[in-house]
């Protein structure tokens, strides 16, 4: 597989990003804590169909940390024009799936498709008692310098599944090698305008992914999105945690190309 690798800039600094395959472009975005690396069983699947671009949010992985008020929207928009692509898939896990959601309102032209995966929702309140416990934890542990404590703390939340297994070994090694976006203040991440009363104007094809082994408030979250957003398929993946793509691999990629086969 031939894998373009380099940087774009953007305001205060550079992405870095990977592009494999062509055809109709499918863009990946990372959860928070992880780095694109998380969709490497994804990654040249996807090329065998699609011009596939996965990147690294700004503070992870190879992409520079911030040095002001930045925008993660804005950062994908510049991405996408630097690259030269005015319309796409975007497929996004937790934090990268409310990306998704945030960029497609602010620009709906530019987002064909739509795959929401374990996603979170600007604007949505989280009602779950026992999560703001789990986040004070992080928290605590942060501030306490503890980010490997802090990354324990994630890991049980989000990731629960075979504890001693290869692949949460993986998915651990790569969260360890992002713990520095721990240290970036909230206040230097420009808000962005609520989604969650906006939801039914998005108009670009979605499927919404959620593991059955994920907390309680990414599956109402889910059943949210799925009741809210017109014509939207939902599927819910077995024996998988909040990272679906990395826990049950082969029925994800199956299912995402299915759904994206219109746009081969």
């Amino acid at each position: 597989m031939d894998v373009r690798t380099g940087h774009v800039s953007i305001e205060g600094g550079d992405l870095y990003c990977e592009q494999a395959g062509e055809g109709f472009p499918v863009v990946l975005i990372h959860p928070g804590l992880w780095d694109c690396r998380i969709w490497d069983a994804q990654f040249e699947s996807f090329a065998a169909h699609h011009h596939v671009v996965r990147y690294d949010l700004r503070g992870y992985g190879r992409s520079d940390p911030p040095t002001g008020p930045y925008s993660d929207v804005g950062d994908l928009r510049s991405l996408l024009s630097e690259l030269s692509i005015e319309r796409c898939a975007l497929v996004g896990c937790s934090s990268g799936g409310q990306l998704a959601i945030d960029a497609t309102l602010s620009d709906p032209s530019s987002v064909d498709a739509l795959v929401l995966v374990s996603t979170n929702v600007t604007g949505y309140v989280w009602e779950d008692p026992d999560l703001d416990d789990r986040f004070d934890a992080v928290e605590l542990a942060v501030a306490a310098d503890d980010l490997e404590g802090a990354v324990d703390a994630q890991m049980a939340l989000w990731a629960p599944l075979d504890p001693d297994g290869e692949t949460t070994a993986r998915i651990r090694s790569i969260a360890s090698d992002n713990t520095r976006v721990l240290r970036i203040p909230d206040a230097m991440i420009r808000a962005r305008e609520p989604a969650i009363g906006r939801l039914p104007e998005l108009e670009a094809a979605t499927l919404v992914i959620v593991g059955e082994r994920d907390v309680r408030e990414i599956h109402a979250i889910a059943d949210l999105v799925a009741e809210r957003v017109p014509g939207v398929l939902k599927r819910e993946i077995h024996e998988a945690d909040h990272l679906v793509m990395v826990r049950q691999p082969a029925v994800f990629n199956r299912v995402v190309l299915d759904f994206l086969s219109f746009r081969m």
